[in-house]
């Protein structure tokens, strides 16, 4: 990752954790973030966690990513830092964020866990911002790991001390049942097993939704914001679908997660080639249809009849996820963030988007068209 981004990098059991150690290195506490609405409420939790209140910003109907233009003066001088979102792998205006936050004095995090193959202007998505946290759960596949990419050496150590102290080890028995579970979920994927899969990750508590979001919780979450910030006190949130992510990778996990990193250039060459098959459809997002080709995480589907496109899929057993319905400022309130002035886009965007896994494309518009 050093090699791909020119930039130092360090190892951390995961994206999420990378965020957190991101926001508490450069952002100060109760300091205010811009961020988009249209992203995981993991993100907006790890946000909280770091001591930061969240400020929503107004989202572009063609990618669901910040629109700067559409943030307030006013907005602008009152923040403390920036947050990306790269939803999908689409990229942020990153080069205005950039310029931006340069003029402000403030620092811009990249959260690149969609995009760690996402390209602009000849860079590589991660070596904007003074921090970028890359997930190696999305396109790399691996069971644990995320990395996060900084701008100046000098901060190694102190991302070191911090991610020390908020690692911490599993038990012999919890990493035996690790390593089986990762490694049976491997093997009924492969078969196109994808009910059993589900049952899986639901039976090892890895699926925690019932629905798009997490329950808010907010009486518990007034008294973890109350509490002050740390991960303890907002851990019931933050470990939602991966409660192993702070715990230490264990060497088996490790090499699996090496060998899938070393594989990744050819998983960005066939998620581009699929992407540049998809992006004529009518219903694609302009973001995608109107811009150069990216490997993309998942390919944004704009449908009216989404609910019943994915009752479709469902029963030809495609996996369908990374719906961030409703946006964050809908789902927590003004008690926890405070909402953005032009919620329009982001809400249409969140009701209206099929986010498709380009390398299972041609199953799902089979699956469509019958």
């Amino acid at each position: 990752m050093e090699a791909r981004l020119g930039r130092p990098c360090l190892f951390v059991p995961s994206g999420r954790m990378a965020l957190y150690l991101a926001l508490r290195t450069w952002l100060r506490r109760s300091g205010r973030l811009l961020m988009s609405p249209v992203t995981d409420d993991v993100i907006f939790f790890t946000v909280l966690a770091a001591g930061l209140r969240p400020v929503i910003a107004p989202v572009s109907a063609e990618d669901g990513n910040i629109d700067p233009g559409l943030v307030g003066e006013g907005t602008w001088r009152s923040l403390d830092g920036v947050l990306t979102t790269n939803l999908y792998g689409v990229p942020d205006r990153v080069q205005d964020l950039r310029a931006r936050c340069e003029k402000l004095g403030i620092p811009l995090i990249e959260d690149a866990a969609h995009a760690i193959g996402t390209i602009v202007d000849g860079r590589c998505v991660g070596t904007f911002g003074e921090a970028s946290a890359f997930s190696l759960s999305k396109h790399v596949g691996a069971a644990c790991g995320g990395i996060l990419a900084f701008s100046d050496a000098s901060s190694r150590s102190e991302l070191e001390r911090l991610r020390d102290a908020a690692t911490v080890a599993s038990e012999r028995r919890e990493r035996r049942i690790r390593i089986a579970a990762v490694y049976a979920e491997g093997a009924i994927v492969a078969l196109h097993l994808m009910w059993p899969a589900r049952w899986l990750r639901h039976r090892l508590g890895l699926v925690e939704r019932r629905g798009y979001r997490m329950p808010l919780r907010a009486g518990d979450l007034q008294r973890a914001v109350e509490h002050g910030a740390g991960l303890g006190s907002f851990h019931p949130w933050v470990r939602v679908d991966r409660h192993d992510y702070r715990v230490r990778p264990s060497g088996i996990l490790l090499g699996r997660a090496l060998r899938r990193l070393r594989n990744l250039d050819a998983d960005l060459a066939r998620r581009a080639e699929a992407v540049d098959r998809l992006r004529a459809l009518p219903m694609v997002a302009a973001g995608v249809r109107n811009e150069p080709t990216q490997p993309l995480f998942r390919v944004p589907l704009l449908l009216e009849d989404r609910e019943a496109v994915i009752a479709k899929l469902k029963r030809r057993i495609l996996n369908i996820g990374y719906i961030y319905d409703p946006p964050l400022d809908d789902y927590a309130g003004s008690a926890f963030a405070e909402p953005s002035p032009s919620p329009d886009a982001a809400r249409r965007w969140a009701s209206h988007v099929l986010p498709l896994d380009p390398l299972e494309a041609e199953e799902a518009m089979r699956a469509l068209r019958c």
